[in-house]
C-alpha cells in the first residue's frame, strides 16, 4: 500500500489490530501494533542503503572494533541494520519467522535496539507466535510503505497519536493522556515565536526547543517545522525532552532518530523526581503536562529537591498532591536563559493553577514568584472541549524573563473561550477544534492591544491582595447547671483524670480508681455553686476557686481549661473575654478574612468595608496571618479569575414568556396522556 495521507495509514494499520481480536485483550492491541509500526518505519527508511550497511559491515568485521561511525554513514541516519532479513524476507521463512524477528531486532545499533527495548516487544513475540498470528502480522505490515519520503515526518507523528488515541479508547482507557490536538499545539506555537519573527529570521540561527513531557514529540516536532516552515529555513533548531512512559518515549526517539535529530536529547524517566536535562537551559519549552493527576510517586525526590531552595527547581513551593502542573511549569522556568539572551515558555493547564490555593499556599507561592518577578506576560482562556481526555475548560500561558518595553508590569488575557468550531464527529471528549483562523486571531491578540470582551490588559498588581485576619471578641456565659456539667464529661482533660499509662496492672487501676474518685469530687463541687448565669468570667472564676477551696481540691491548669469551656456557652450579651494583659480574647468561631486589593490602604478598607457591619472588630496582628516576606499584617495572595474579569451580564427572561413555555409544556404533556 502506498498512502497518500496519514489516515489512510492509520485506517490501514487498525484493520492489522482487527486481526488480534480473538486472541489478544484490547488493552493489549498497541503492545503488538506500536512496536511494529515504529519496526516497520525504521524497515522503510533503511531499505535502500541496507545493501550498503551489510557491505560494509562484511568489509570491516573482525578488523575494526568500531564499526558504529561508518555503517550509521551507510545507511544515512542515526542507526543502522546488520541483520540479512527485512520485513519482506521475514516471510520467506514462515517456521521460523519468530526467531528470525528477534534476530532482525537484536540487529539494530544499540542506540535504537535501547528504544525498540522500551515497548517489552520479546512477550509480545510469543503470544503471537502462540496464537499463530506472526506471520500474518508481519505479512500484512510488509505491504505498506512508511517511508518518511512516503509519509512525512509530521505525518507520521499524527500515524502514532491517532492510533495512540483509538487504542486507549477501544480499552477504555484514558484517550488523550500522552498528546495534545494538532490545533493546540499549532496555537501555542503561533505565542510562543510570535513576537520573535525578527530574531527567528536571523540566518543560519541556532535555537533549542524543550519540552518536560514531550510524550511522543508532537510538540517539538511542530515547534520545528514552524520555525523551518513559515520563518527561516536555514535556522538550526535542537529539540530536547524528557518522557516518562516507555512507549510513547520510544515513539518520539525513534522519530527523532529517523529525522536526523540527536535522540541523546530525549530522555527518558520522571522529570519531576529525574530531571535528566537538570541545569541545562534552553531559548524556547512548551509543554502539555498532565493534569489533574498527583505526583505521590515522585514526592521524595521532589520534597529532597524543595529543600535546597533556589538552587533547585521547586524554591518558590510546592503545590497540593493531588496536582502537579505547577512543578513541570516551575522545571521549565529553571531552564529559562539568563535575562539578555532570555527564553519564552507556553504550557497549557486546566484552571486550577490559576485560581487553586489561598494566600500562603504552596499553589499561592508559585504564582505570586512569577508574577512579582513579571515572568507572565499572557493567559488565554481556551473553549472547552478541546482535548480527547477531558471536557473542561483550559488554558495557556505564555511567559517569559524578556518582555519588550511597554509589557513590563503588565498580564494580558485573552478570552478565546468562543472561538472554535464544532467537530462532525467527535473524539473521546473532543467535540469542538480551533480553525486555522481563529487561531491566527488569537495569536494577534498577543501582539494586540486591549480589546473589550476579547482582550484585557492588567498591571501585575491588579492580581494581587493582602489577606487580612478579622477578628471579634469572645463573649461567653458560665453556669454550673446539670447540662453543662454532663457537657464537661466529654472534655478530653476531665477524661483523662481517669486514665493511667502506667503498665503495672495493680498501679494502673489504683491510679484510675483515684482519677474517677476525683471526678465525682469536681462534679459534686461544682453542683453546690448552683444554676447562677454568670456573664462575666472573672467573676465565675472566683466562685469556682471559692468552691474548690471550700472542698480542699487543687485542680492543673488543663482540668481548670476544660471546666471553664464545658461549663459555657456563648452569649452576645455576656461581658469580653480578656487574657492576662487585658487584650480581648479572639472568637476562633466567628473569625473572618477579607481580601484587600495590593495597594489600598488596609485600615482605610477595614474602616469601610467591615467596621459598618461589626463594629467590635479588629484587624489580627499575630504573626502566623501575617506575610513571611515583609512582616506587614495579612498574607500576599494573587489569583486570576477569567470568570469575573469577562462576566457579561445577561438579564432574566421576563415572567410572561416563562410563563408562555410552561402552558405550552402543560399543554403538550396534556396531550401526551390523551393518547395513553
Amino acid at each position: 500500500m502506498n498512502p497518500t495521507n496519514h489516515k489512510q495509514v492509520v485506517s490501514f494499520i487498525w484493520g492489522i489490530a482487527n486481526l488480534l481480536r480473538d486472541d489478544f485483550k484490547r488493552a493489549k492491541y498497541q503492545d503488538v501494533i506500536l512496536p511494529l509500526t515504529v519496526l516497520r518505519r525504521l524497515d522503510c527508511a533503511l531499505e535502500k542503503t541496507k545493501p550498503n550497511v551489510l557491505k560494509k559491515h562484511e568489509q570491516y568485521k573482525g578488523k575494526l572494533e568500531d564499526m558504529d561511525g561508518i555503517l550509521k554513514q551507510a545507511s544515512g541516519y542515526g542507526f543502522y541494520n546488520t541483520s540479512q532479513y527485512d520485513f519482506k524476507k521475514l516471510l520467506d521463512d514462515p517456521k521460523n519467522i519468530g526467531k528470525n524477528l528477534r534476530l532482525y531486532i537484536n540487529a539494530y545499533s544499540s542506540s535504537m535496539r535501547e528504544i525498540i527495548e522500551k515497548f517489552k516487544f520479546g512477550t509480545q513475540i510469543d503470544a503471537l507466535e502462540e496464537a499463530n498470528l506472526i506471520f500474518q502480522v508481519i505479512e500484512q505490515f510488509s505491504t505498506i510503505d512508511l517511508h518518511p519520503d512516503r509519509v512525512s515526518n509530521l505525518a507520521m507523528g499524527y500515524v502514532f497519536e491517532e492510533l495512540i488515541r483509538k487504542f486507549n479508547e477501544a480499552s477504555n482507557q484514558n484517550p488523550g493522556e500522552h498528546f495534545t490536538p494538532r490545533e493546540i499545539i499549532r496555537l501555542m506555537v503561533n505565542l510562543l515565536f510570535a513576537g520573535d519573527l525578527d530574531i527567528l529570521k536571523k540566518q543560519r540561527i541556532i535555537k533549542t526547543v524543550y519540552d518536560p513531557a514531550c510524550g511522543s514529540g508532537g510538540m517539538l516536532t511542530e515547534a520545528k517545522e514552524w520555525i523551518l516552515e513559515s520563518v527561516n529555513k536555514t535556522a538550526q533548531i535542537e529539540l530536547f525532552g524528557q518522557e516518562v512512559n516507555p512507549e510513547t518515549f520510544a515513539v518520539a526517539k525513534s522519530d527523532l532518530l529517523i529525522k536526523g535529530e540527536n535522540a541523546d536529547n530525549i530522555k527518558f524517566g520522571s522529570t519531576l523526581s529525574h530531571d535528566h536535562l537538570f541545569g541545562e537551559t534552553f531559548d524556547y519549552m512548551l509543554s502539555n503536562p498532565p493534569y489533574g493527576k498527583e505526583w505521590k510517586k515522585d514526592e521524595k525526590e521532589v520534597r529532597k529537591e524543595a529543600e535546597i531552595g533556589f538552587q533547585g527547581r521547586f524554591g518558590a513551593g510546592l503545590p497540593r498532591i493531588s496536582d502537579g502542573q505547577l512543578l513541570f511549569l516551575q522545571t521549565m522556568l529553571a531552564k529559562m536563559r539568563p535575562s539578555n539572551g532570555g527564553s519564552r515558555i507556553a504550557i497549557v493547564m486546566n484552571g486550577s493553577p490559576l485560581f487553586t490555593g489561598d494566600a500562603g499556599s504552596g499553589e499561592n507561592e508559585i504564582r505570586r514568584w512569577i508574577i512579582e518577578n513579571d515572568w507572565l506576560e499572557a493567559i488565554v482562556a481556551l473553549p472547552n472541549q478541546l482535548f480527547y481526555n477531558t471536557g473542561i475548560h483550559t488554558y495557556i500561558w505564555v511567559l517569559t524573563n524578556r518582555k519588550k518595553a511597554h509589557h513590563k508590569g503588565k498580564i494580558k488575557l485573552i478570552n478565546a473561550v468562543e472561538l472554535y468550531e464544532k467537530m462532525r464527529k467527535s473524539l473521546g471528549d473532543k467535540r469542538n477544534y480551533i480553525s486555522d483562523e481563529q487561531i491566527r486571531k488569537i495569536s494577534e491578540a498577543v501582539l494586540d492591544g486591549e480589546k473589550p470582551g476579547f482582550v484585557q490588559i492588567h498591571p501585575n498588581e491588579f492580581f494581587g491582595y493582602r489577606k487580612i485576619t478579622i477578628e471579634r471578641p469572645l463573649k461567653l456565659n458560665f453556669q454550673a447547671n446539670a447540662e453543662r456539667l454532663e457537657k464537661l464529661k466529654a472534655e478530653s482533660a476531665f477524661q483523662n483524670l481517669a486514665k493511667s499509662k502506667k503498665r503495672d496492672p495493680l498501679k494502673k487501676l489504683e491510679e484510675e480508681k483515684a482519677g474517677f474518685a476525683l471526678q465525682i469530687s469536681i462534679q459534686k463541687t461544682l453542683a453546690t455553686i448552683g444554676d447562677t448565669l454568670y456573664k462575666n468570667q472573672e467573676k465565675f472564676i472566683e466562685a469556682l476557686e471559692q468552691a474548690f477551696k471550700k472542698a480542699d481540691l487543687k485542680l492543673d491548669a488543663p482540668v481548670k481549661k476544660a471546666i471553664l469551656k464545658g461549663l459555657s456557652e456563648r452569649d452576645e450579651t455576656a461581658d469580653v473575654i480578656t487574657d492576662k494583659k487585658g487584650n480581648p480574647e479572639p472568637d476562633v468561631d466567628l473569625r473572618d478574612y477579607e481580601n484587600v486589593p495590593l495597594g489600598e490602604d488596609i485600615n482605610e478598607y477595614f474602616k469601610r468595608e467591615v467596621l459598618p457591619h461589626v463594629s467590635d472588630a479588629w484587624i489580627s496582628e499575630d504573626k502566623k496571618y501575617c506575610d513571611h516576606k515583609d512582616g506587614e499584617i495579612g498574607k500576599i495572595g494573587y489569583e486570576i479569575s477569567f470568570t469575573r474579569y469577562f462576566y457579561e451580564y445577561k438579564p432574566l427572561r421576563p415572567l410572561n414568556e416563562i410563563g408562555g413555555d410552561i402552558k405550552k409544556l402543560e399543554q403538550e404533556i396534556a396531550g401526551i396522556l390523551m393518547d395513553f
